[in-house]
């Protein structure tokens, strides 16, 4: 299922972390995309935007 190295994506909307982890879990963005939202908004938001910031921060760029 994961395929390569867990970078950060060029298709981004805010980091590219959902797009990366798509991308390395060979699935579609828009499903990552919508999974964390719903993550996030059944969570209370504050720790799904925590562990957004972090992967961020963590996961290198894609060159």
């Amino acid at each position: 299922m994961a395929s390569g190295k867990l970078v950060r994506s060029k298709d981004k909307i805010l980091g590219g972390v959902c797009a990366g982890l798509a991308k390395w879990l060979g699935w579609d963005v828009t499903l990552v995309r919508l999974a964390y939202i719903l993550i996030s908004i059944l969570s209370a938001a504050f720790p799904g935007t925590i562990v957004y910031i972090i992967l961020w921060i963590v996961m290198p760029s894609e060159k």
